[in-house]
């Protein structure tokens, strides 16, 4: 029978180096939560229990976390690593192997974290450890003369000799979790930080003749921890970096992956180009032939196979039909729904909408909370006057209607099918079906008019 895992996720650090009320955890990652991406990790290995220290900002990191398969600790006051992991394993069951990891490490991969836990599960204590170019502030692997792990040593109480070490520890271990209980039990706060570490269970482990096995990143940025806003920033380029290549390899066509930001699960069919300065949040789904033009965001959006978003468009909550045409510089906001064939040109906004199949909106319009047919023709400076002030109205336009320049059609109301609205109407009642209908004041020229002068400043 396999030895059950548990695991424990660090993250009431204070994160005072990214000056941000916000608990470091919680910072976006490519979208995400730092630490969500630690908990993806430790759900591959199918544990029994997870638990995540919170302590500054523990309301905030709980609701972002909140899942049936975690629980929670609490670490009040912040006394170090070693008395975060004694408060873990407190909740956790006290047999099986259990694995130690920290929140602001997302990049380790599971495989790695199955490899620390293999070795736990052989009696040992387990060391994720990496080897980087630069070692400053991080604690250090200390082998004897045959190459076996003695000790972790921090930064801040190292010597010279240690210093020069660049086998860094990864905040990753695991061993049986009797042993971790006593040795974490164990624990004196005797170091420059006055604090309990959990990476001195290493020298108690090696006092009592338990074996201590470091399993080596396959690659140092797999490790790399994030304690302030220049980290983040690495890492996000990481990520970035692997998700543009993964979406090459697939076949879609990223004009520049390091000029691309895709913050959330983005699906893709064939023939797909995304160019320069896109910005893809949350659920984004692409169909066949769809153009991403420069410096645009789409944010959970759907476009159908053939469309083009023109460049500098924003598009949110909405969907998107078969061959539209999006902007430029046009704006869909939350509950827009386009058919096929729609286009929505420039500098047009559309909220809370449906556009029928072949509708245009091509200049400076806005349409809200509004129900329009297909073939539709709206015209340059329209709008729907859709708030009275207190509650939104809705207006319906039928099929084949064409709303002429520079109108207000003030909801509720509704314009029947291959009506026409003429230039310049404010539309308050009903505009029959097939008919024109003009509702403006009749041109007047008043001669002998002068215009007021400005009196001479002299």
């Amino acid at each position: 029978m396999t030895t059950p895992v548990n695991v424990a996720v660090l993250a009431a650090g204070l994160g005072k180096r990214m000056h941000s009320a916000l608990p470091k955890v919680l910072h976006p990652l490519a979208g995400r939560p730092v630490v969500a991406y630690v908990i993806d990790a430790a759900r591959s290995l199918s544990p029994r229990a997870v638990v995540v220290v919170v302590g500054h900002g523990a309301d905030a990191v709980r609701q972002a976390l909140a899942a049936s398969d975690i629980s929670f600790a609490l670490q009040d006051p912040p006394r170090g690593t070693g008395d975060a992991t004694r408060i873990a394993l407190a909740a956790l069951p006290a047999d099986g192997v259990t694995l130690v990891t920290i929140g602001d490490i997302p990049l380790v991969p599971p495989e790695a974290l199955a490899r620390v836990v293999a070795g736990a599960r052989e009696g040992r204590l387990a060391l994720l450890t990496a080897k980087v170019p630069d070692p400053r502030g991080l604690g250090r692997i200390v082998r004897d003369a045959a190459g076996r792990v003695r000790a972790i040593v921090e930064e801040r109480d190292a010597d010279d000799a240690q210093r020069g070490i660049d086998e860094i520890n990864t905040g990753v271990m695991a061993a049986p979790t009797a042993l971790m209980k006593r040795w974490v039990n164990a624990l004196a706060p005797d170091n420059a930080q006055g604090e309990y570490y959990v990476t001195d269970i290493v020298a108690a482990a090696v006092a009592e003749g338990v074996p201590v096995v470091a399993e080596l990143a396959a690659d140092e940025r797999e490790v790399r921890g994030i304690n302030d806003r220049a980290q983040l920033v690495a890492v996000e380029r990481i990520v970035q970096e692997r998700r543009a290549a993964a979406l090459l390899r697939d076949g879609v066509l990223i004009v520049d992956p390091a000029r691309v930001d895709i913050r959330g699960p983005l699906t893709c069919g064939r023939d797909v180009r995304i160019d320069v300065g896109c910005v893809l949040e949350g659920d984004v789904r692409l169909g066949d032939g769809v153009t991403i033009g420069p410096y645009c965001v789409l944010r959970n959006v759907t476009v159908g196979a053939g469309t083009a978003i023109e460049p500098y468009s924003y598009l949110v909550d909405s969907a998107v039909g078969e061959q539209c045409r999006i902007g430029p510089y046009a704006r869909l906001r939350p509950g827009a729904t386009l058919a096929d064939e729609v286009h929505v040109g420039n500098f047009v906004e559309v909220k809370a909408s449906t556009l029928g199949r072949g509708a245009k909106a091509n200049h400076l319009a806005y349409i809200g909370d509004t129900t329009v047919g297909s073939g539709v023709n709206y015209g340059a400076g329209s709008i729907t006057a859709n708030y009275d002030g207190a509650n939104k109205h809705r207006t319906v336009i039928g099929d084949h209607a064409s709303i002429g320049s520079n109108c207000v059609l003030v909801a509720p109301v509704t314009v029947g099918e291959h009506a026409t609205i003429g230039a310049g109407s404010v539309i308050a009642q009903d505009a029959p079906a097939g008919a024109l209908t003009v509702a403006r004041s009749r041109q007047v020229t008043v001669q002998g008019w002068q215009r007021p002068v400005k009196p001479s400043k002299e």
